[in-house]
């Protein structure tokens, strides 16, 4: 069973950048495509963008496109989801998720991981 931890997340104001952190061994990051989701307190788990060996970075969520960017980290065997000009429409519980191939859609992510807290002061 692929094991996923994020990390970074944290308070934030409008219009800050913040990096999060999926992080996973080298060999599964290898095998798996790595998926950066969001949910707000009662809304859907959606999907952010994605890494993988086929799809490279891909940003799904179109409020999200020029302002976040995945990429991988060799060195620290990371997935970072970079986001700028944080909004207040931002804040939600991350996770990160390992599927066979990227996808917006949740249902395919076969592991998650805890999930970390963003959330944007006034």
């Amino acid at each position: 069973q692929v094991q996923l931890v994020e990390s970074g997340g944290g308070l934030v104001q409008p219009g800050d950048s913040l990096r999060l952190s999926c992080g996973a061994s080298s060999i599964e990051l290898d095998y798996y495509a790595i998926g950066w989701f969001r949910q707000a307190p009662g809304g859907e788990r959606e999907g952010i963008a994605c890494f993988g060996s086929a799809e490279r970075d891909v940003v799904y969520l179109d409020s999200a496109k020029g302002r976040f960017t995945v990429y991988r980290d060799n060195a620290q065997n990371t997935i970072n989801l970079e986001m700028t000009n944080y909004t207040p429409e931002d804040p939600a519980v991350y996770y990160c998720g390992a599927a066979l191939r990227c996808s917006p859609r949740p249902v395919y992510f076969r592991a998650w991981g805890p999930g970390t807290q963003v959330t944007v002061s006034s």
